[in-house]
């Protein structure tokens, strides 16, 4: 695959245990999906019973209602799944689907013949080998860190190009806006102090609830550190003052269906706590299981199970920003799922002159909708290394927490606007907007202009 990375209280409670798998290891995992939601214990008309009062709020906010996709998966039938013997990895509420683990196969055909169940597909085979994790990792860092003449540091151009900067000057940090970070790890993030200012509410790991996400791989981290990074004159992120979650759903040891199944769970997590903005620097097409791999046909925002939850964050009022994907000079070139989904902004990577990167994915959609979005400083951008050092480091994994952390900014300045309008109106400032392609879409957004044309329509 070639993923935008590297390679390599109530109901909440009930929706958290349902997520947490056996510790006993098993061979397999697949995907249940159900018919309905007739033998819920939920209604519509007490969602407190299910969603945080802050979710609640951001909704009420945008006149946003809530539906049966919220209503959580049937508890009844998630039991007579369990019943079969097999142990429940996950669930999602807006896809409708329960994930298992098992090591006998047969048991799904036990499960197949429930008069509940629609559907089922192996998302997962357990690999190999799975590499030891770094217990030595805080031997690593260094933080050495130099102060410069400028409050951002060599960050600078990468926030201007966009006149975050001018954002950020008239108030606009992101304080009061939470940001979901879904990643696949976020090593020695605790330990670096350019992220030590970080407003952090809390982690939680989809694919292994056991784990220690500062352990695991290290791109989370420097995804992070393009928004989050508050230390004046050395570095300084694109969002400091806003608050953050930091979710894992990419398992780096293997490459399978069900780190889709991971990020759904991690989204609807999000929406349940209310978070404003999530990043994503997550990008699919290719498996181990060479038969799942996507082709072009499949990019219509639909296919990829990834993608249709991606295409629903809007409608909960949140808004996605997610990388293009780096295939941009291989034979693949397309945007990677959940680039493709429909409301969500897609971002390809440019240098700081506003030059397109090499690698940055390409568009349309198979359904010919623009992508991606628009483009941000991809190519040698600022980040935090794993000793705790200012580095450089490349991709539309880096463009998209650039972006990002500013879209948090523009909405925290314009908070009459719903999540839809937030994305139309990054779109609609790109300095392509008139003539947008698949190469840069509506090109390099200018996030000040597009606050003063929305408080001119206050």
């Amino acid at each position: 695959m070639n993923k935008t990375m590297n390679k390599r209280s109530l109901t909440l409670t009930l929706c958290i245990a349902l997520t947490l798998p056996s510790v006993a290891q098993h061979t397999y995992k697949y995907r249940v999906s159900l018919t309905d939601k007739q033998a819920t214990e939920y209604s519509l008309d007490k969602p407190e019973q299910y969603l945080s009062h802050k979710a609640l709020d951001r909704r009420a906010r945008q006149g946003l209602k809530v539906d049966s996709t919220d209503l959580p998966v049937c508890r009844t039938y998630v039991d007579a799944i369990r019943r079969q013997g097999v142990d429940v990895v996950t669930t999602s509420k807006w896809q409708n689907t329960v994930t298992v683990q098992l090591s006998d196969t047969a048991l799904m055909d036990e499960i197949a013949r429930l008069p509940f169940v629609k559907m089922t597909e192996k998302v997962w085979t357990l690999p190999d080998s799975i590499p030891a994790r770094n217990k030595e990792r805080k031997r690593e860092v260094e933080n050495k860190l130099e102060k410069t003449d400028n409050y951002y540091g060599p960050a600078y151009r990468q926030i201007a190009i966009h006149h975050g900067d001018s954002l950020h000057e008239a108030g606009f940090k992101g304080k009061g806006m939470t940001i979901a970070v879904i990643d696949a790890g976020f090593y020695n993030a605790d330990e670096i102090k350019a992220l030590k200012k970080v407003k952090l509410l809390g982690t939680r790991d989809f694919v292994n609830p056991y784990s220690d996400i500062y352990e695991e791989n290290n791109h989370g981290m420097k995804v992070l550190s393009c928004m989050a990074a508050n230390k004046p004159y050395v570095v300084v992120g694109t969002a400091p003052e806003a608050s953050y979650w930091l979710l894992r759903s990419e398992d780096n040891d293997s490459e399978h269906l069900v780190e889709q199944d991971y990020w759904a769970a991690a989204v609807e997590f999000a929406d349940s706590v209310g978070v404003d903005v999530v990043n994503t620097s997550l990008g699919y097409f290719t498996f181990d299981d060479s038969t799942k791999n996507y082709k072009y046909r499949d990019l219509d925002g639909h296919h990829a199970l990834m993608s249709r939850q991606a295409s629903k964050m809007a409608d909960k009022g949140i808004v996605l920003v997610c990388s293009a994907g780096n295939s941009g000079a291989s034979s693949w070139k397309k945007i990677t799922a959940p680039g493709d989904a429909e409301n969500v902004l897609t971002v390809g990577a440019i240098d700081r002159r506003g030059v397109l990167a090499s690698f940055s994915s390409i568009g349309n959609t198979a359904d010919n909708r623009v992508k991606p979005d628009v483009v941000a400083v991809g190519l040698n951008s600022d980040v935090m290394g794993t000793n705790g050092n200012l580095r450089k480091a490349s991709g539309t994994s880096f463009a998209s927490p650039i972006l990002c952390g500013m879209v948090a900014c523009l909405w925290q300045a314009c908070p009459q606007l719903t999540a839809k309008e937030i994305i139309e109106l990054v779109r609609q400032s790109g300095d392509r907007v008139d003539f947008p392609d698949n190469i840069y879409g509506y090109g390099v957004p200018d996030l000040w202009k597009a606050y003063q044309s929305a408080s001119k329509k206050k």
